[in-house]
């Protein structure tokens, strides 16, 4: 089983009129075939975490490497590519463009990522359809309940088969029912070559994820050794 993600002495500073040390000194190896949940209280930094390791964000200090590549964050137009190939990342707040329909939502992330707009198109009718969602592939997101908008979120960041999957409080605005169907369609995607990360308040579906993590006073904390 492979180290696909590893941080060494992670640390992210902000500075609001005082320094304010949101992540201390993180160290941890993230391993492919594993799903993650991550938490913690609101504002202890899950989703600077997060931001860092999907490359949207950088750190103050120390190193995060990715499939045995060191991250240079000064390399944008690398790590770019490299978030586009590897990463597939789903957010709360779903952020689908509300004037294109849930076939060109997905498809637009294989077009932008140098894909045939017959091979995107292909692909994400495909992917919808195995979300269940082939009646509404036509249908815009204001069209749709805010479970149908999330596996549209779900079919989006899969088109470009990424080995890395991060969903930062993906459940956070579904209610009971549709939260715990998209888990269970998040769970399926897991893989021997894949990682799953995802953060959430929920102690529930904390629970379901093969390692937990707890992250608090900047600290992160393995709160099991994984089944």
């Amino acid at each position: 089983m492979n180290n696909l993600i590893e941080i060494k002495n992670l640390s992210k500073n902000y500075f609001n009129k005082k320094k304010i040390n949101v992540l201390k000194n993180l160290n941890y190896k993230f391993k492919s075939g594993k799903i993650y949940s991550l938490v913690g209280p609101s504002g202890s930094g899950k989703s600077t975490l997060l931001n860092i390791l999907a490359l949207i964000d950088r750190p103050s200090n120390g190193k995060l490497v990715i499939d045995n590549h060191k991250i240079n964050f000064d390399e944008i137009n690398i790590n770019d590519s490299l978030r586009s190939n590897k990463f597939g990342i789903i957010y709360q707040e779903k952020n689908l463009l509300p004037d294109f329909t849930a076939l060109e939502n997905v498809s637009l992330a294989g077009i932008a990522n140098g894909k045939s707009l017959n091979e995107s198109l292909i692909l994400a009718e495909k992917i919808l359809k195995n979300l269940k969602l082939q009646k509404r592939i036509n249908h815009f997101p204001s069209q749709m309940s805010g479970g149908e908008n999330q596996r549209i979120a779900i079919g989006r960041a899969l088109i470009n088969s990424p080995n890395i999957i991060i969903a930062d409080e993906p459940s956070g605005n579904l209610d009971h029912k549709n939260a715990k169907e998209f888990f269970k369609l998040l769970f399926k995607l897991k893989s021997k070559k894949r990682i799953i990360i995802y953060a959430t308040h929920n102690r529930y579906f904390a629970n379901l994820a093969d390692c937990r993590l707890q992250l608090i006073n900047g600290k992160l904390k393995s709160i099991n050794a994984g089944k």
